[in-house]
């Protein structure tokens, strides 16, 4: 089932065109991932799906429904969560603060509660520093901190936004490892990555973007090998 369609989107800042006719799908399941540049329409994407920045022209759809016009948090009330680039945190606020933020649209508190113990299950250093205030927190840490607030909705499909963006290769992994068990517990994913050897090794398929539009779009596992990826993002390496 196609869980997320972006149909020929076209996304402005000001007079400036960021997005110049994206096309994409997402299958209920997948773990999708978007690689490219500085600059190629990366972040926008998200941004105009979860409608911070909204589209001007094209149409979103999610679960069949036509979200194009739909209001931010309409659209997180419909189950798409976002974990932004550079985290956003509230630096004076705990942990468990930050995490009961994620949450703030839903009533079902025993269901609730369980997310929360969800997101300790998937980030144990998460409850550990429980009561701790986030601006204390190291960068890695804070990135748990983003994708467990995000998973409080309880999303159908979670928008992760360079989750590796300043953070210790160490931590990274870690990251990885837990971005893969979120989506096999049944979370679909469509993931931004600048470091497109971790995107490219836990996606299944994804969309090289280039100055607004898509480029190349195939197999992960086939991008890998493409000579013309492995020169622009792999290092030259599969």
């Amino acid at each position: 089932m196609t869980l997320l369609e972006v149909e020929d989107i076209h996304t402005y800042y000001g007079n400036i065109e960021a997005l110049k006719g994206i096309s994409l799908t997402v299958e209920e399941g997948e773990i999708v991932t978007l690689i490219g540049s500085n600059g190629a329409g990366k972040s926008t994407t998200l941004r105009s799906i979860s409608a911070l920045t909204p589209a001007r022209r094209g149409t979103i759809r999610f679960a069949g429904t036509d979200i194009t016009n739909s209001a931010p948090q309409d659209i997180v009330s419909m189950g798409i969560a976002q974990s932004p680039e550079g985290r956003h945190c509230f630096p004076r606020m705990t942990v468990r603060e930050n995490l009961d933020l994620g949450a703030y649209l839903r009533r079902d508190r025993d269901e609730i509660n369980a997310d929360m113990d969800r997101v300790f299950d998937l980030f144990p250093r998460l409850k550990e520093r429980e009561k701790q205030k986030a601006g204390t927190m190291s960068g890695g840490e804070q990135q748990m901190l983003a994708i467990g607030r995000a998973l409080m909705g309880r999303p159908k499909l979670l928008l992760l936004d360079e989750p590796s963006m300043g953070i210790a290769p160490i931590l990274v992994e870690r990251i990885y490892e837990t971005v893969v068990e979120i989506n096999r517990q049944g979370t679909t994913i469509l993931l931004v990555e600048q470091n497109a050897n971790y995107a490219l090794e836990v996606s299944q398929r994804a969309y090289v973007l280039e100055t607004g539009h898509v480029a190349l779009t195939d197999q992960s596992s086939a991008l890998r090998e493409n000579p013309d990826v492995q020169a622009a993002y792999l290092g030259g390496v599969a």
